[in-house]
């Protein structure tokens, strides 16, 4: 017996198709809805405007050569999640999600679920500059008490080569010899036109690069070990060629081309930085730093520009917390519109840079764990727009499938529906 399915479930059917099919055009997921649903009627011309009015169709269907790329990750099996925590477990979803978190026990509701510091930090620029100004800890960004007795200047810092960076005390110091000194002032003064180049462009993810990269390096001064379990992490991390994005993400109208002209700016900046300093005074202070080279196939990799540079930094981009920090775990969370824990700085007094995630609901066993990327409170087109800039496609949460049935109602459903309308104008900025 043939049936017409409703709006709702038809909408449901098609974000699904195009979930797992989004390089198929109008007509083949038309073929492909009839197909997994042989008993439905439904016209060509219904599900266009349903694909239409969901924002599922931009522009004409990619060609065989130029289909959709979504960011890419792998698990780290020398991970030690236990350190963190016993309530989460790591899945693998599919090729395009990638990874993400589960709950391995039940979660009570504003449950703590784990701890981490950063295993680098990008400090937001307010507190960058409060660290250059030697009001704020180097390593774990607290504002620091200027006459507290446990305050430690960088060892390195003298009247001919300053460092300005201080400590919160001697762990704090300890810590900061994992990046710290390929980005000092007196130890390695090549670094300081990269750091003020982000600084001035804004740019948090070039300066997060820079960051892992001093982390990288340094390690590798350590052990092979050391060396791989950092490596091991970055190279987990959801990652996004900065050209690729760019393609397929946040591309616009209003801005045709991305910047090469800056790319390339930072990428002199960071090989002067960690690999070629212009100065020969400058290259010896590198030297007395890195006198163990990288293996040749990760140097490659690490200052090739294509394959190294641009991917690196759309890596860093994707994983990035609100505040500059780049976490282990954090890493692993997967975005939802209706987000079942959040991300917190509660140590603002030891620990700023610490953060905290807490359960907003009980999670039960097996159940992903999710943040938001993006500005809960703004509407639906709102939020697929900002999202698009993450590079993972249309969300599909069970909160973005019942808004876009909503929004594909006619306008006279109801005054559910203007209100609607009114949020979604208020998050587009067009009130």
């Amino acid at each position: 017996m043939s049936i017409t399915p409703s709006e709702d479930v038809l909408t449901q059917a098609l974000i699904a198709l195009k979930s797992e099919e989004p390089q198929l055009g109008i007509s083949k997921v038309h073929a492909l809805l009839l197909k997994n649903n042989p008993d439905w009627i439904v016209s060509e011309k219904r599900t266009r405007k349903i694909l239409q009015n969901h924002g599922l169709i931009v522009g004409p269907p990619p060609g065989p050569t130029d289909l959709p790329v979504y960011p890419s990750s792998r698990v780290i099996d020398s991970l030690e999640i236990s350190q963190w925590t016993s309530k989460v477990s790591v899945k693998f979803f599919d090729r395009k999600k990638g990874k993400g978190l589960v709950a391995a026990a039940p979660i009570e509701e504003d449950e703590v679920i784990w701890r981490e510091d950063p295993f680098v930090i990008a400090a937001e620029w307010e507190i960058f500059d409060l660290q250059q100004a030697s009001t704020a800890c180097g390593y774990c960004t607290t504002m620091l008490t200027l006459d507290s007795p446990l305050i430690n200047a960088c060892p390195a810092s003298s009247s001919t080569a300053f460092c300005p960076i201080r400590f919160c005390n001697r762990l704090c110091l300890a810590r900061s010899a994992k990046a710290h000194p390929l980005l000092c002032q007196a130890q390695n003064p090549a670094a300081w036109p990269l750091l003020k180049f982000a600084k001035d462009t804004k740019w948090m993810a070039l300066h997060a690069l820079a960051q892992c990269t001093s982390r990288l390096l340094l390690s590798n001064q350590l052990s092979d070990g050391a060396f791989q379990g950092d490596w091991d992490i970055i190279k987990g991390m959801a990652e996004l060629n900065m050209e690729d994005r760019f393609k397929y993400s946040f591309k616009s109208d209003n801005n045709p081309e991305p910047d090469r002209v800056t790319w390339k700016k930072a990428y002199t900046l960071f090989v002067q930085a960690f690999k070629e300093p212009k100065l020969p005074a400058d290259e010896k202070k590198l030297a007395r730093l890195l006198k163990r080279p990288l293996p040749e196939p990760v140097a490659a990799e690490i200052f090739a520009y294509d394959t190294g540079f641009l991917r690196a930094l759309g890596r860093m981009s994707l994983n990035l917390e609100a505040h500059g920090g780049l976490y282990a775990l954090h890493a692993h969370l997967n975005h939802g519109c209706d987000p079942n824990v959040s991300v917190r700085h509660l140590d603002t007094r030891t620990a700023l840079s610490r953060i905290s995630v807490i359960a907003l609901r009980p999670i039960k066993k097996g159940e992903e764990l999710v943040i938001t990327y993006v500005n809960p409170k703004l509407g639906y087109r709102a939020r697929q727009d900002e999202l698009r800039g993450w590079g993972f496609g249309a969300c599909t949460c069970s909160r973005c499938v019942e808004e876009a049935r909503m929004v594909s109602q006619p306008a006279a459903v109801g005054d559910e529906l203007d209100d609607l309308a009114s949020e979604l104008k208020a998050g587009l900025g067009v009130v």
